[in-house]
């Protein structure tokens, strides 16, 4: 008999996100992809305003895209006594409550996780913010380029000349990771407790965690790692070289017997295998000029393929530096059926499936990404709410 596939962990589970922009709709874009039923609470003029981001995705924003897919979209003005009503309706069957409006402007509305889970018992309600809620930094705009900044990421990313902020939203990603996580630790201490709680999530200091190395590098040895592109600080040859048809390969010698096989079966050269002046790491990196020279002139007359080949064929940790759109055409997310396709407003759009693979269990549940208030109608109904009565509502902007 063939035994029928697992629920996904969170069947059952419903989030209710007031949220915008990256670090909450990504963390409960999680929590959707896992099973839960997510409904998204947006602005009725324009909504998340990471709609407005770019068009790029088939004329929708990618971030949208990206962060938002497998929710229901319910446009409301909190702002207005009947908005709030309806939000509170939503929130009495919830499991999960998410924001991360600008700091205080929940409070002042009364959904900052304290009062909320004071209100609802088994409510799990987080709150996402910059630096959170109390310090002189509690009120301070915090974007995720800025919060990148304060947490000195930029200041160990990039050349010895030039400082480089990441090229992905990292504090963003960092806050919703640790949202997703903490809403997952909070639902299993309910199941043991039978109450919810809030559930505090800063940007500052979920990258300050994620900044884990530099950090105790320099407050336990004093001195900060130095910005080395793509080169390794104490590690030769630990580099990007160019190939002969304009690619650039990076390669890795982690131990001086690598070091022996890469002189002679990969640059030719063997004679630098037991030349002091290369012979051991730390003679490589006190001449990493010479060292990096001679990589760089045996790659240079290779293909990347060839040199791949030759790399992989000797040992040598190595990967070719793909663009964007290599990645997206990459041959082991293709050799693992790593993508689907999800509905828009727009039409289907390729998207990668989650992470977290729970082998014997149900597909993840990759729906589509909404339209603005696409959902706003069939939950008010739900509500018990007449058509006259959500007709008054949209008549008066509170919905849309």
């Amino acid at each position: 008999m063939e035994q029928l596939a697992a629920p996904l962990p969170l069947d059952g589970i419903t989030v209710v996100a007031v949220e915008q922009a990256v670090s909450a709709p990504f963390a409960t874009r999680q929590l959707a992809d896992l099973g839960a039923r997510v409904i998204k609470v947006e602005r009725p003029d324009g909504g998340d305003f990471a709609r407005g981001y770019d068009t790029a995705a088939q004329s929708l924003a990618s971030h949208f895209v990206w962060t938002n897919r497998g929710k229901e979209s319910i446009a409301l003005d909190l702002k207005d006594p009947r908005g709030r009503e309806v939000l509170h309706g939503l929130l009495a069957d919830a499991d999960v409550f998410v924001q991360n409006l600008a700091q205080g402007a929940a409070a002042r509305l009364g959904l900052d996780a304290a009062t909320l889970c004071g209100r609802y018992e088994r409510l799990v309600a987080v709150d996402i913010s910059g630096y959170g809620a109390q310090g002189p930094y509690a009120h301070k705009r915090a974007y995720d380029m800025l919060v990148q900044c304060e947490a000195g990421l930029v200041s160990v990313t990039g050349t010895p000349g030039r400082p480089v902020k990441a090229g992905i939203p990292a504090a963003d990603i960092a806050a919703a990771m640790y949202a997703f996580s903490g809403v997952l630790a909070a639902l299993l201490r309910r199941g043991t407790t039978g109450r919810g709680g809030p559930v505090e999530i800063a940007m500052l200091d979920a990258l300050a965690e994620w900044m884990g190395h530099p950090l105790h590098h320099t407050m336990h040895g004093g001195e900060q790692p130095v910005r080395t592109g793509l080169a390794h600080a104490v590690i030769a040859p630990y580099d990007a070289y160019g190939t002969a048809d304009g690619d650039r390969v990076l390669l890795s010698v982690q131990n001086d017997r690598e070091w022996r096989r890469l002189a002679r079966q990969v640059l030719e050269r063997p004679e630098l295998a037991e030349d002091p002046a290369f012979a051991t790491n730390a003679a490589r990196t006190a001449n990493r000029e010479r060292t990096d020279a001679a990589v760089a002139d045996a790659l240079g007359r290779l293909g990347a393929d060839e040199a791949l080949a030759r790399l992989e064929a000797a040992g040598i940790a190595c990967a070719r530096l793909n663009s964007v759109a290599q990645l997206a055409d990459h041959p082991q997310l293709a050799a693992r059926d790593r993508w689907r396709e999800v509905g828009s407003p727009a039409g289907p759009l390729r998207a990668l499936l989650p992470p977290i693979v729970l082998p014997g269990g149900a597909a993840p549940r990759m729906g589509a990404v909404p339209a603005l208030g696409e959902h706003t109608d069939v939950l008010l109904r739900a509500l018990g709410m007449t058509d006259a009565q959500i007709s008054a509502l949209r008549r008066d902007g509170v919905v849309a």
